[in-house]
């Protein structure tokens, strides 16, 4: 168990089991359950009142900490036998490693997609039915970005159309000033996050907005502008700011018509597609074995 460190960040009350010999430094305590509790039960059962007990007996000014003499006194709700322990810890690593496979699964769609757009964006790999040459131009004459509109808080007011900040959606507001669809990315503070809007929006002033496709597919350029890695182009050290007219300066290749640039922007947006589907199954997974975990560990739902 981690004995140490800052709570928002999920290190304090982390802990694991370890199935082989080894040494920790000092920021972690070994725990050795006696012959009447089950490790793994220990295990998911500190996970699931991490937080609770770290904010019950957690102990110092600066960093509260674990102490041997504090995990002695931690107080477990425990059931009458140590097979019903051994049950229960079995049900709950075994949803565990149906997250993992996903989480494992999703990690493995997202390198997929990258390498894809590495390959269709940049004409190495051509989709069947297109041929001739690529054009090169600057991102100037592709789609040019403008800064966008001041919002101030107060002259904020609550409606049905997205403002859009540098890391993407942060509100709604009565009117709107550009059209859908569009795109748009960070100016300053967040560089390099790009969102794509499908309705009529507000792009704030710490984003930069494409004001014209000039005859491109906008969804194409969505994925064109998150294979470039804009974040590159940023400036200053305190708040990076992108630097637009570099952006314009830069060249790149593009397909000579617009049913290509359509078919490549679909690819790329059925494996969002998939990948959403995937991470929405990950949450619905997690909810239930945080309710297994509430029922399991309290005693109100008894396996068979």
């Amino acid at each position: 168990m981690a004995i140490t460190g800052l709570e928002a960040k999920g290190t304090r009350g982390s802990c694991g089991i370890v199935g082989a010999e080894a040494t920790t430094n000092q920021s972690c305590m070994a725990l050795f359950p006696n012959e009447n509790l089950d490790s793994g039960y220990l295990y998911h059962y500190y996970v699931w009142q991490g937080d609770n007990l770290a904010f019950r007996y957690c102990q110092g000014t600066k960093q509260q900490s674990y102490t041997g003499k504090l995990a002695r006194i931690l107080p477990i709700v425990l059931p009458p036998t140590k097979a019903e322990q051994t049950a229960i810890a079995t049900a709950l690593s075994d949803t565990n490693s149906l997250i993992n496979s996903l989480e494992k699964l999703i990690d493995k769609k997202r390198a997929i997609k990258e390498g894809a757009m590495q390959e269709l964006l940049t004409g190495k790999r051509r989709l069947p039915g297109f041929g001739g040459e690529w054009k090169v131009k600057k991102i100037g004459n592709i789609a040019p970005l403008q800064r966008g509109f001041d919002l101030p808080n107060p002259q904020l007011k609550k409606g049905i159309y997205p403002v859009v900040y540098s890391n993407g959606i942060g509100n709604y507001h009565s009117n709107y000033m550009a059209k859908a669809p569009g795109v748009v990315t960070g100016r300053s503070g967040t560089l390099g996050k790009v969102t794509y809007i499908t309705k009529d929006y507000w792009p704030h002033n710490t984003a930069l907005w494409v004001t014209d496709f000039k005859g491109n597919y906008p969804l194409f350029i969505y994925y064109l502008y998150i294979n470039i890695k804009l974040e590159r182009f940023g400036t200053g050290s305190g708040v990076p700011t992108l630097n637009r007219n570099d952006v314009h300066d830069f060249k790149i290749t593009i397909p000579s018509t617009p049913t290509e640039q359509i078919a490549i922007a679909q690819i790329l947006s059925d494996m969002d597609k998939e990948i959403e589907t995937l991470e929405e199954k990950l949450t619905k997974y997690r909810q239930i074995k945080q309710g297994m975990m509430q029922e399991l560990l309290t005693g109100r739902t008894r396996l068979v």
